[in-house]
């Protein structure tokens, strides 16, 4: 008998391909040195945090709180709660407070306070396919079932498919504007036909599906600005995190922001302040608190994502390889070149290219590029982009 559940069993097995990805470029680096092997699986930044982060870091060192380590409100300190309100109230047209407002341990936890908050057993998620590969973990875990859609050929959302989905038992819907794994921004126009669409099936059933916007990448665009969701759609939550805009992945300081405007919203938030207990996060690390509280207008310099994008995106386009070009975050998402995109990314390995399939993302066909590497490996890269290009199994098939 199995000292593991079944379910586990199962979601372990279905993610094995992310272990794969770990263990080869383990090996490959092991064998031929890290300078030789060029690892785009991981959306880790490599960009250092920006100076306002250090110099923060060093006054709570310096000028400490009494009591900064102790317990406090779940929903997270005040002032910080506070200092996030703000700037979200200044990008949108709802008066957002500190009351609207839970501090979490990233986006993760977030969204899975948010679901837990608003799923009965069997509810029913609608997730965009491509999709970041947890969302159908997060809902499994909080008795949830999700529901894919696939997007538009340019990954955008197909609002009439969205709608054809839409069943009974649907209760939220999740949202990833920059995409992980396309880097595509959805327009201010889809978000209010979306808005209109659950406008009008609430109309017609009495039945209210949440958006769930997940943004950690929404400060990193490039030519286009992220629409404020709740200027779109009443019934919303964001969930984010800092990892991205910041680069603090390893700190696991996020929050989750309720529209003024939900129905309930009061009930809302106490619910979501109970679950963020209840779940074991109980309430976000307090030193990460104090320290982004004033740095809500801060950021990394978006401009050094902007030329990793330009050069790789340049450098592949005109090689032959086919992708909708991002307008944020730092992924590229091409079109594999062979049918089979886990025959093309063993290809790629042969020339010590690493790379993450797209049927992990719900999008078999394509693979997936994280380029928020270091300019430098970028660049060595390059030339074995070049030879895997003029791979023999690769003639004929990429057009220049």
């Amino acid at each position: 008998m199995s000292n593991i559940a079944a379910k586990v069993k199962n979601c372990i097995e279905s993610a094995s391909w992310i272990r794969r990805m770990f263990e080869e470029g383990a090996a490959l680096r092991k064998q031929y040195g890290d300078e030789c092997v060029f690892d785009f699986t991981l959306g880790n930044p490599t960009m250092e945090p920006p100076a306002e982060l250090k110099a923060e870091l060093k006054r709570l060192a310096n000028e400490p709180v009494a009591g900064m380590h102790r317990y406090m409100n779940n929903a997270g300190y005040d002032e910080t709660r506070a200092a996030v309100a703000e700037v979200i109230a200044e990008g949108c047209n709802q008066p957002v407070t500190a009351a609207h407002i839970v501090m979490s341990c990233g986006a993760g936890a977030a969204m899975n306070v948010v679901l837990k908050t608003l799923l009965n057993p069997g509810d029913e998620v609608i997730i965009l396919a491509p999709f970041f590969v947890e969302y159908k973990f997060y809902i499994d875990n909080q008795g949830g079932v999700a529901v894919v859609v696939p997007t538009l050929a340019n990954f955008q959302p197909n609002v009439q498919a969205i709608e054809a989905a839409v069943t009974p038992r649907t209760r939220a819907l999740i949202l990833n504007s920059p995409n992980n794994p396309t880097g595509v921004i959805y327009p201010r126009e889809t978000l209010l036909q979306i808005g209109e669409l659950l406008k009008k099936v609430e109309q017609k059933s009495g039945q209210s599906i949440t958006v769930i916007s997940d943004e950690p990448y929404a400060r990193i665009s490039f030519e286009e600005p992220v629409t404020n969701i709740f200027d779109c759609v009443d019934n919303a939550v964001i969930v984010t995190s800092h990892s991205k805009d910041l680069a603090l992945p390893g700190e696991r300081i996020g929050y989750l922001a309720a529209n003024p405007a939900m129905p309930e919203v009061d009930l809302f938030m106490q619910g979501a302040i109970f679950c963020n207990r209840v779940l074991g996060f109980v309430n976000a690390p307090a030193l990460m608190q104090r320290l982004v509280t004033r740095l809500q207008r801060a950021s990394v310099d978006i401009n050094l994502y902007r030329k990793k994008r330009d050069r790789l995106y340049t450098h592949l386009t005109n090689l032959g390889f086919a992708m909708v070009k991002p307008g944020g975050g730092f992924y590229l998402f091409p079109q594999s070149p062979l049918a089979d995109e886990m025959e093309f990314i063993r290809l790629a390995q042969k020339y010590f290219i690493l790379l993450v399939p797209g049927s992990g993302f719900g999008a078999p066909g394509f693979f997936r590029i994280a380029y928020c590497v270091d300019d430098a490996m970028i660049e060595r890269s390059l030339p074995a982009w070049d030879k895997l290009a003029a791979d023999p199994q690769l003639k004929g098939v990429l057009k220049t």
